[in-house]
């Protein structure tokens, strides 16, 4: 009985022997299998397992790159694309119009509202100013005082309101030397933005050569904040031109559907041919737009049949831009 007791108790053992052994086995493998998964893993999510990205970070990098792209250069222009779109087209009153021109016309309008904008006519060609010039040497004499931190004198107001409001041109005289003549325009027109003008010679003011481009610069910096003249120094200039004399108020105000204008005009008989500079810039309000209209001519045969064509031009132009 004892010797059987033994067997069983030896045969016992050497099963729960045979079970441990298996036991052991199928740990190693199973530890084994846990250790290849993980070598694996750390393959793929390491930097440097392989040059390429995992389609993960491929995902955020083609979402991130727009924005740093744009943020690297300057932000867009609001107005940038309306001003590419905005340009219209001469149509057939304005052809006509400009057709009428015994010499040369140019005109350059713009909707404040819109921003769509039209030049139409000579090319190049340098138009003596005229009068519409005090416009100007207003601009320029406001300017130094800001850039002198000081206001005109009572001198200078009186100056400036008799050369606006009634084309004086001793007063235009006075003024032209205050700001230092040709040389003291040219400086202002440059940071202006005018780079078709040039200041006239020898005291003669009238003669300074521009283009309706170049007028219809020179009227943003008196109407639009987008100046370098301060908002008192615009409403200084924009006053003084809606209230010049009641005969002087042709020119770009034709294209006006009420009383709501400011204007400069300017004329001038040419003495080696006897034929008329006839000139007119200023801002009119249209059917519910807001314009800025600058018109340029010369070679008319006569004032009268200048300031004709000045005003039929400057209407079609602004039948153009509506139509455009």
């Amino acid at each position: 009985m004892r010797s059987f007791t033994q067997v069983r108790l030896l045969s016992l053992v050497s099963v729960l022997t045979a079970i441990g052994i298996i036991t052991v086995v199928l740990l190693q493998g199973h530890s084994s299998a846990a250790e290849g998964h993980a070598t694996m893993a750390k393959v793929k999510t390491s930097p440097s397992g392989s040059s390429a990205p995992t389609p993960a970070k491929a995902t955020a990098k083609a979402t991130t790159s727009p924005s740093a792209s744009a943020s690297a250069g300057p932000p867009a222009s609001p107005s940038a694309s309306p001003s590419v779109a905005a340009t219209a087209a001469p149509d057939a009153a304005l052809l006509a119009a400009a057709a009428q021109a015994n010499g040369a016309v140019s005109v350059a309008v713009t909707d404040l509202s819109t921003g769509q904008s039209l030049e139409y006519g000579a090319p190049g060609h340098g138009f003596a100013t005229a009068s519409i010039v005090k416009v100007d040497i207003l601009s320029t004499l406001l300017l130094q005082a800001q850039d002198q931190h000081t206001t005109l004198t009572q001198s200078q107001e009186s100056l400036a309101t008799t050369m606006i409001e009634n084309s004086d041109n001793d007063s235009a005289t006075a003024l032209w030397n205050d700001i230092g003549q040709q040389s003291g325009l040219n400086a202002a027109n440059q940071r202006f933005g005018l780079t078709s003008t040039t200041g006239g010679t020898d005291g003669n003011w009238g003669l300074t050569s521009t283009t309706s481009a170049d007028q219809l610069r020179l009227l943003r910096q008196v109407f639009t904040s987008d100046s370098l003249l301060s908002t008192a120094s615009r409403s200084y200039i924009q006053g003084l031109l809606a209230q010049v004399e009641s005969d002087q108020r042709w020119g770009v105000s034709a294209a006006a559907s009420g009383s709501d204008y400011a204007v400069k005009n300017g004329w001038l008989p040419r003495s080696a041919t006897g034929l008329w500079v006839i000139n007119s810039i200023g801002r009119v309000e249209r059917n519910g737009q807001e314009l800025l209209i600058a018109v340029v001519s010369d070679g008319n045969l006569s004032e009268s049949d200048g300031i004709s064509l000045v005003q039929s031009v400057a209407q079609a132009a602004a039948g153009s831009l509506s139509a455009g």
